[in-house]
C-alpha cells in the first residue's frame, strides 16, 4: 500500500526554519522530520512513498538524490571520478517526488497524485507530525467499515480541524476550530478509499474543509481514535519539544532499531 505524504505547504506559522527549506526538511535529530514520518510506516512494512511537494521542492529532492551522501561515509576519488559508499545501509523505499504546485490546497496536492495511486486505498499523512499509533490498527479498522475515510483522531485541545465523533465511531460533522471547541481533533495518519477523489475538485481544494465536511454529512468519515503519543511541528517551541524528546533516547515514534 502507497503512502501519500503532504509536504508542500509554505509552512509559515514556522518561519524561523521554513524560510530556509520546507518544513517536512526541519531536522529531528540531524534528520529531517520528513524521513523520520517514513522511517516510521517503513517499520509497518510500507515502502513504497508519494511525496506532494511545492515551496522548495528542490530541497526534498535533492536528500534524495543525494541520499547517500546524508546516510553513509563517503571516500571521493577525484582523480578519477568515483565515489565509494561505506556502510552502505538504505531503507527499502521507493519514493516518488510529485511537484503538486506552489500555492495548491492540501485536497488539491491529494488530487493530483491520482494517477500514483491508481484506483487504490492509500494512507495519507501530514509531513510535519509523529505519533506512535498503530499503524495495522488503523488499518484494518479502515478496512472493517468499508467507508471511503478514517482519520487518526487525538486530544490534543483547540488546535487543528474539529470533530464531532459519534459513539459508533462515525465522524457526524468537521470542521475549522473555534474559540468554543472541545479537544478531539484530525491528527493526520489517515487512510482513504479511491473514491475520495470525487470528492477533490481542482488545486483550490482545502481538503479539511469541503470534503471533510461532505464526508461527514454523507456518512463516509470515520474516527480512529489515538490515545497515546501524537506531536504536530508547527512551531519553532514544538519543533525543540521534538528535539528533546530524540536527546532524550526516549522518543515515543522511534521504534527502529
Amino acid at each position: 500500500m502507497k503512502v501519500v505524504i503532504l509536504a508542500g505547504g509554505l509552512g509559515t506559522r514556522i518561519s524561523e526554519q521554513s524560510h530556509l527549506k520546507p518544513k517536512p526538511m526541519i531536522e529531528i535529530g540531524g534528520r529531517p522530520i520528513l524521513w523520520h514520518i517514513m522511517k516510521y510506516y517503513s517499520e509497518f512494512g510500507f515502502h513504497e512513498f508519494i511525496i506532494c511537494l511545492g515551496y522548495k521542492q528542490y530541497v526534498v529532492k535533492e536528500f534524495f538524490a543525494d541520499y547517500f551522501l546524508h546516510t553513509s561515509d563517503v571516500t571521493f576519488d577525484l582523480a578519477n571520478n568515483k565515489m565509494e559508499v561505506h556502510n552502505n545501509y538504505s531503507e527499502p523505499w521507493r519514493v516518488t517526488l510529485v511537484d503538486t504546485g506552489l500555492y495548491t490546497m492540501t485536497g488539491g496536492r491529494v488530487l493530483r497524485i491520482r494517477d500514483y495511486v491508481k484506483d487504490e486505498p492509500f494512507l495519507l499523512t501530514y509531513g510535519d507530525a509523529v505519533s506512535n499509533v498503530d499503524l495495522d490498527a488503523l488499518v484494518k479498522f479502515h478496512r472493517s467499515h468499508g467507508r471511503t475515510a478514517t482519520l487518526t483522531t487525538v486530544n490534543i485541545g483547540q488546535q487543528k480541524g474539529v470533530l464531532d465523533v459519534g459513539s459508533d465511531n462515525v465522524i457526524r460533522s468537521f470542521r475549522e476550530k473555534s474559540a468554543t471547541d472541545g479537544a478531539i481533533i484530525n491528527g493526520g495518519f489517515m487512510m482513504m478509499n479511491p473514491d475520495i477523489f470525487s470528492y477533490l475538485k481542482d488545486d483550490s481544494t482545502v481538503l479539511e474543509q469541503g470534503p471533510m465536511q461532505q464526508l461527514a454529512a454523507d456518512g463516509q468519515l470515520m474516527s480512529f481514535y489515538h490515545d497515546d503519543f501524537w506531536q504536530c511541528m508547527d512551531t519553532e517551541r514544538e519543533m525543540k519539544k521534538l528535539e528533546e524528546f530524540w536527546q532524550s533516547g526516549k522518543a515515543p515514534w522511534k521504534i527502529w532499531k
